[in-house]
């Protein structure tokens, strides 16, 4: 098979992937091999793929792949999350652009629409993930939405009703009027905003007194239903009793008593609007206050509104201060520092709104997912976010599940009459009106007297469930696929959606298994750029994955990716890094070009100098593939690649090739030519995971191969001991090699001039690797002996003293006083160092680690002034 010139990536990368397909290597099925098994984040159906997705994907193809080397049953199920706003939005949008309003049509029209949207956009990033190379089982690609998966909500939604963990009541909620829904806690992000603190004048019933009351809403006036005081605060103590009348509403409302008001804060007085504050609703519970609604679910202001009616609520902020200050309301105003929520799903500004929902108990059904991560049965890597974890959890909240919306799954209740609990929970209308009956004692009833809720399920309902309905384990809770796959391996997310999803995923987990969904977490970092900004359309800050990939090709975008990315630290984006991605595989490639392009001799004897440099490498594999295991073990996953690319740069392309090469136009041996092969296909299994493409093209390429012996399906390569020794032995080689190298370089001694080398051999190191240094350095004599050689270059590698005796092109009078020169300047350095380190004041007072370097200085100066004093006593 001829090898290109290039490493062309896009042909590649094409070509192999659709051979992967075509021999349904990423496909598994149940079978007597021990599992391993990953169930993808799902991402939105409508989403595309962007700097986020290449790193947690990269992440999980990383440990699907080396799996499969290690024959495990490696199985990665994908799949897309149907995303109730985000894909709602988009397709009121487009309705709307169509002229069409929500509004206008039934809830069957609209679904039409929704799954029209689908699947026309729906799978879009799935499709985006193949060209990153994502080995997944794609036969096993789930939405969840799908049959199964939506009778597993179902299912899971009666049951828990049943069990009594479900309940409806009317709560005050987190309101997006954007999206017209509400949202839980977890899906509220509060911002700190600058703002204004307004002082209003409320008139005191029957008098001519004032009460002056602070508000970072005045538009909210419009909904007070009662003005509250402490009663320990003798400011307020004649207002007991009496009343007051609401600025512009002219509504007169009580004033009433609570220790709840802060005496401290604002004017000591707070106006009580039960409809839209959680503690004004408590307070208001407490005094049986009245609750008015000012807002429209789009944040208008309704008939409350007086003359604002139809208004948006900001527009009413600004104008309603106008009119309170024109009218003599508004005192003053001042800047005022306010957390505001927002919403996680479109931005807008939440509105605490009551409002019929539904709720999920958590606080029972989040304890044994609680001692699961804290004893360790779930293990969060890294483990930082174990506080983070736990503390949520003990303070957990009733999850509000139902979502104003109709994309997603809708609820199964259904009502049969007026009164508040004339209504039953069912997985079917059939059952429902069986229900129904005995419950109303109307055996008259027809499934056309039932009204189903209207709402939908929150999109984590169904997300919680992922890694056991992917498997049918709901539906089918004994069938052979869920016993065998679940509980899954490793869960790779980011932390940002630790409670929204991995939380909750494992509460579903020993509520429906009775075991956790997966053994371990690894939480990503967020991609930054180099100003460590969060990646954003809006910053025009984010590039384009696939662009990405067409430039540099899949392997060197993953290896960019990963090179930075400890687990749960943001990683840096630059795109420097897949660049130099792009050029590790370029690297490779030209290694492998290098060793096919030898003519191999069969008769040739194996020089030392191979024997010795062959034996190195395979103690040094050893070593590092003992390190890459490791750093597997510990989810540092970044660490594993850098470990392999200097493995394979530094000691395989830089060190070993040019150890083993033969002589110009010379053969190389048939044994070493094999064991450098061996080599390469060694180091090309532990570099597959990290770069499948390129890995995979040069496997195909140093032979002819059946499908069952390609790279994705071989062997991982064994772990062994290493002798330490020979590795040192090595380190120790490189480093002569290297002063020879430097002199060569300073004095412009050509490497076609051979040299002479005298040792000292003050290490007692043996002579294992001078085969090594002779060849590496052109050293055609290599003697020990026990004095310092006259007339000679030297160096030191460690207490070793090396000389070359210097050629008749080499002026000794020259070199003398560049030495000089050097010494004059080394000392000089040397005294200024001394000097700042004699300084008390200095050495107490500055950073320890600055006090270190300056030690380091002196350390190094003294070494050298005795280098270059030797050299000087050889040359004269």
């Amino acid at each position: 098979m001829e090898i290109p010139s290039k490493y062309e990536a896009n042909s590649v990368e094409d070509k192999w992937y659709s051979y992967w397909m075509k021999h349904k290597y990423f496909h598994s099925t149940p079978d007597e091999r021990e599992p391993y098994t990953i169930v993808i984040p799902p991402p939105n159906v409508t989403g595309v793929l962007h700097m986020g997705h290449m790193l947690n994907n990269t992440i999980q193809d990383v440990l699907v792949r080396r799996a499969r080397l290690k024959g495990l049953n490696a199985c990665w199920v994908p799949g897309t999350d149907h995303a109730s706003i985000a894909t709602e939005a988009k397709v009121v949008a487009k309705l709307k652009a169509e002229g069409i309003n929500k509004s206008d049509l039934s809830r069957e029209e609209f679904l039409e629409h929704a799954w029209e949207w689908t699947h026309k956009h729906g799978g879009i990033i799935l499709e985006q993930l193949k060209k990153l190379g994502c080995s997944c089982d794609w036969d096993r690609t789930k939405f969840t939405m799908d049959n199964e998966l939506s009778a597993s909500v179902i299912k899971v939604f009666v049951d828990l009703y049943n069990k009594g963990f479900i309940y409806r009541g009317y709560r005050m909620v987190n309101w997006d009027p954007q999206a017209k829904t509400t949202l839980s806690d977890e899906e509220v992000i509060y911002q700190e905003k600058q703002g204004l603190l307004y002082y209003l004048s409320y008139p005191i019933e029957g008098s001519d007194e004032k009460v002056i009351i602070a508000t970072t809403r005045p538009e909210t006036i419009l909904g007070d239903t009662a003005i509250c005081i402490n009663p320990e605060d003798e400011r307020y103590t004649h207002l007991k009793g009496k009343k007051a009348v609401v600025p512009l509403a002219n509504r007169v409302i009580p004033i009433i008593e609570d220790k709840y008001v802060d005496i401290e804060f604002g004017t000591g007085c707070l106006k009580v609007t039960p409809a839209h504050d959680i503690n004004d609703k408590e307070l208001g519970d407490k005094h049986n206050l009245e609750v008015i609604d000012i807002f429209n679910e789009d944040a208008t202001l309704n008939d409350y509104g007086l003359h604002y009616k139809g208004k948006d609520r900001f527009t009413v902020r600004k104008e309603i201060a106008k009119e309170l200050e024109e009218k003599g309301f508004l005192v003053k105003t001042e800047n005022y520092i306010n957390k505001v929520g927002t919403s996680e799903r479109t931005g807008a500004v939440i509105e605490p709104r009551l409002s019929d929902q539904w709720f999920l108990k958590m606080k029972d059904l989040s304890k044994p997912a609680l001692d699961a991560v804290i004893n360790g049965d779930v293990n969060l890597v890294p483990d930082k976010f174990i506080n983070t974890y736990r503390h949520w959890m003990e303070n957990v909240r009733d999850w509000n599940i139902s979502r104003q919306l109709w994309w997603g799954h809708q609820i199964p209740a259904y009502y049969y009459g007026s009164g508040k609990d004339d209504f039953v929970v069912a997985d079917s209308r059939k059952e429902a009106l069986k229900l129904a009956m005995e419950k109303s004692g109307n055996y008259n009833l027809k499934e056309a007297d039932l009204t189903q809720d209207a709402d939908a399920l929150d999109t984590w309902f169904s997300s919680w469930l992922w890694p056991i309905s992917v498997f049918n384990g709901i539906l089918d809770p004994d069938n052979e696929e869920i016993k065998y796959y679940y509980p899954t391996n490793d869960l790779v997310t980011a932390p940002e959606i630790l409670f929204f999803w991995v939380a909750r995923m494992i509460i579903a987990g020993y509520e429906y298994r009775g075991d956790k969904p997966f053994k371990n977490v690894y939480l990503t970092g967020i991609v930054r750029d180099k100003l460590r900004r969060k990646m954003s359309k809006s910053l025009g800050n984010s590039p384009d994955p696939l662009k990405l990939i067409e430039k540099y090709g899949a392997d060197g975008v993953r290896v960019g990716m990963l090179l930075s990315s400890p687990a749960g630290n943001d990683l840096m984006f630059d795109e420097e890094l897949c660049k130099q991605g792009g050029a590790f595989a370029n690297k490779i490639w030209n290694a492998f070009r290098l060793v096919k392009g030898w003519e191999v001799s069969e008769s040739a004897e194996q020089p030392e100098a191979a024997m010795v440099a062959i034996k190195w490498y395979k103690e040094k594999f050893s070593k590092t593939l003992n390190e890459i295991e490791d750093h597997f073990s510990k989810y540092r996953i970044s660490d594993a690649l850098m470990a392999t690319y200097r493995l394979v740069w530094d000691d395989f392309c830089s060190w070993l090739l040019e150890m083993v090469k033969p002589a110009y136009q010379q053969s190389i041996d048939k044994k070493t030519f094999d064991e450098v092969i061996t080599i390469f296909e060694h180091n090309l299994k532990i570099l597959h995971p990290f770069m499948p493409f390129l890995t995979e093209e040069i496997w195909q390429h140093i032979e002819e191969r059946t499908p069952e012996n390609a790279l994705i399906v071989a062997k991982w390569t064994d772990i062994k001991t290493f002798d330490e020794t020979v590795i040192n032995e090595f380190d120790f080689a490189a480093d002569v090699i290297s002063g020879i190298r430097t002199i060569r370089k300073e004095k412009n001694i050509p490497f076609k001039e051979e040299l002479k080398l005298f040792v000292i051999n003050n290490e007692k190191v043996n002579s294992n690797f001078d085969s090594i240094i002779k060849k590496l350095a052109n050293i055609n004599g290599l003697e020990y002996v026990n004095d310092k050689v006259d007339k000679a270059l030297s160096f030191r590698v460690k207490s070793n003293e090396y000389f070359i005796p210097m050629s008749g092109n080499i002026d000794v009078n020259e070199e003398i006083a560049k030495l000089e020169e050097e010494l004059k300047y080394t000392e000089g350095f040397l005294k200024s160092v001394q000097k700042k380190l004699s300084n008390e004041r200095f050495v107490n007072n500055a950073p320890e680690q600055v006090v270190a370097t300056e030690k380091k200085k002196e350390a190094d100066a003294l070494a050298k002034i005795e280098t270059i004093r030797e050299s000087l006593a050889a040359l004269k």
